[in-house]
């Protein structure tokens, strides 16, 4: 999340807590789900890092803190971006990179970035195919009592071989306009 803080910062310029939640509703909340505590907590960990600073103002009897991106923070967000996917959620990771993809000046590099979100989307889907064969070839040992929980396993399965070829296909087409 605090990689996806620092390019917000650097497209829109300071932000208050509350400004970057409504950003992130706005945007980033399409993949990538945020509390205000959860956003808070980043911001925390960017100030301790010195990846972002605060300048606290008062506007109309009230305390404003205004967070900015410091060039740390540059520094770390495109070290980021062209960094391989890692985590759990391939989809977000793919999808915060995405969104930010045109704070990367080079089309050569943004086209790179593209390759790897392809390369990685094809190795899940290949791990996946794997999974099917695999749970395919056990489907006539599972006990009756389990074939309706077994069916249903699968189909969501399914949905993920589906879902992970329709990325692959949209990427590789965005990878290709990119040159």
């Amino acid at each position: 999340m605090g990689h996806v803080i620092l390019g917000l910062l650097m497209l829109l310029g300071p932000q208050t807590l509350y400004s970057l939640n409504k950003q992130f509703e706005r945007g980033p909340s399409l993949f990538y789900r945020a509390s205000f505590g959860s956003l808070q907590s980043a911001l925390r960990g960017l100030l301790a890092a010195g990846h972002v600073t605060v300048h606290e103002t008062t506007e109309g009897g009230r305390n404003k803190k205004n967070y900015s991106v410091t060039d740390a923070g540059e520094r770390a967000f495109h070290a980021w971006i062209r960094s391989p996917l890692t985590g759990g959620d391939l989809e977000v990771a793919a999808l915060s990179r995405l969104f930010l993809l045109g704070l990367v000046e080079d089309p050569a590099e943004r086209r790179d970035i593209l390759d790897r979100i392809v390369g990685e989307v094809e190795r899940e889907l290949a791990s996946l195919d794997e999974f099917a064969g695999v749970l395919d070839a056990q489907a006539d040992d599972v006990p009756e009592q389990y074939r309706a929980v077994f069916r249903y396993q699968r189909a969501t399965l399914d949905y993920g071989l589906m879902a992970h070829r329709a990325a692959l296909a949209w990427f590789r087409e965005l990878a290709e306009r990119e040159g």
